[in-house]
């Protein structure tokens, strides 16, 4: 296994090649990474030294591209690659399918990384992003357990990477929109959670402390009570007439007893997370990490099925792509005019409220009703049948249905949901995973994808 350790700036780059690194991974001091923190990342000059001391040492690095570009700003984000490519990273970490498609058709020749702000928690998307854009290895996201982690191992057509020591939060990888809530500037847009130009300190009388993120209050910290950067997600919040942390506890992942295990299944390389760390952080992480490591079985000895047949599909012109279109018995029926749809539920409603509100929604003047549990599959009010015998009443009134997947697939239980979905529903599919694109592709099915999947 690889140990892929942060690389905040130069000393810190040096630091985890002297304590034994394999890897580093750094950025960029732009908005196209995701620890875009002030004083933070490298500019050509210093990544060009850092590349140097990397290589001259027989280790590599890797440049982090992974936060989402908007169409006015793609440019920057092609440049990057450009650059990565000039100065001689040895991968780009991207996430969005834009970034990827350029750097395989332009850099062919520059190996291509899956950032875990991709969120690939299922074998169809790891197929679909192989097959779609070339890339050599996938970082999974932190929410999944050591047992899901086995079975991507099991099925994944490229070597996975897995984060083993660091902060830990409720990112839902690529999807994480509290920040962006209340601050209006997004980390997976602009780089950085809780950006310090948002963040206010008020010291008071009694020795309290109280912060505010663009003037709202998201924590109190009483006298001598330790204080870490705030974050929406860590913080305490009063519900019901307590205070606790009503999102997250702060936490930390900490993998050293499973790396036994990790070797096993065939996880390619550890990462360390920590860009925005100090240098004696990095240099003791990495040093423990590494000395852990060289201790542990190597990996059984398996390889990575290539499926370079089925890759063809990137070469196929832009034109011949599947679009928004629909299946039917005589073919498939673009949409070509402006319609009103009507958006599925975010937020829980009880059975029989749900119900009525598609019973009245029959009499409105909405094109397009869109159906599905898009946020937890815990919540069971509705299941797939009804949702799909819903689907059927709302046809025959004359709507055009679609079925809404989950905003993240994890379980084999929400990928057989999806399946039926597809084969069962005779309606589009709303694909809010790049699992459920995989899928529908696999089936035949082109899908409608919705804002979820992260990639605009």
């Amino acid at each position: 296994m690889q140990l892929v350790c942060p690389a905040g700036n130069l000393p810190a780059l040096q630091a985890a090649i002297d304590a034994g690194a394999d890897a580093v991974y750094a950025g960029f001091r732009d908005q196209i990474n995701a620890r875009a923190f002030p004083g933070l990342n490298f500019n050509d000059d210093e990544l060009r030294a850092g590349i140097a001391y990397t290589h001259a040492r027989g280790r590599k690095l890797y440049l982090a591209l992974n936060t989402y570009p908007d169409n006015a700003r793609l440019a920057q984000w092609h440049a990057a690659v450009d650059k990565a490519a000039e100065l001689g990273c040895d991968a780009i970490i991207a996430a969005e399918m834009a970034v990827l498609d350029y750097a395989a058709r332009t850099h062919p020749a520059l190996t291509r990384h899956l950032s875990v702000q991709g969120s690939a928690t299922t074998a169809p998307v790891l197929r679909y992003m192989y097959e779609r854009f070339g890339i050599a290895r996938a970082v999974l996201p932190w929410v999944l357990s050591i047992q899901q982690v086995e079975r991507l191992c099991e099925g994944s057509p490229v070597p996975l990477e897995v984060f083993a020591f660091g902060s830990l939060c409720i990112v839902v990888e690529g999807r994480c929109q509290l920040s962006s809530y209340v601050t209006g500037a997004s980390p997976n847009r602009h780089g950085v959670c809780s950006p310090a130009s948002f963040v206010r300190w008020e010291e008071h009388d009694d020795g309290r402390r109280s912060v505010c993120l663009n003037k709202v209050l998201i924590d109190r910290f009483e006298p001598q009570e330790p204080a870490g950067y705030p974050t929406v997600c860590k913080s305490r919040f009063e519900v019901g007439g307590e205070t606790f942390h009503a999102l997250e506890e702060p936490t930390s992942l900490n993998t050293l007893e499973l790396l036994p295990r990790l070797a096993q299944a065939g996880v390619a390389a550890l990462k360390i997370e920590g860009r925005q760390r100090g240098v004696a952080y990095v240099s003791s992480v990495t040093r423990t990490w590494a000395m852990h490591w060289t201790a542990t079985p190597p990996r059984r000895n398996r390889g990575y099925r290539s499926n370079a047949g089925s890759s063809l599909w990137r070469h196929m012109p832009r034109g011949t792509r599947p679009r928004l279109a629909r299946t039917t018995a005589t073919g498939t029926k673009p949409m070509d005019t402006m319609k009103l749809s009507l958006g599925p539920l975010q937020y829980f409603w009880p059975r029989e409220r749900t119900l009525a509100l598609y019973r009245e929604a029959t009499r409105w003047p909405v094109d397009i009703i869109y159906l599905g549990e898009t946020v937890c599959s815990k919540r069971r009010e509705l299941g797939t049948r009804d949702w799909i015998a819903l689907g059927a009443e709302l046809t025959e009134s004359g709507k055009q249905v679609v079925l809404s997947s989950l905003a993240l697939i994890e379980a084999e239980s929400e990928l057989g949901v999806l399946r039926r979905l597809i084969d069962e529903g005779g309606c589009w599919i709303e694909a809010n995973d790049l699992c459920a694109v995989q899928l529908c592709r696999e089936r035949g099915v082109p899908p409608h994808h919705g804002v979820g999947d992260g990639h605009g």
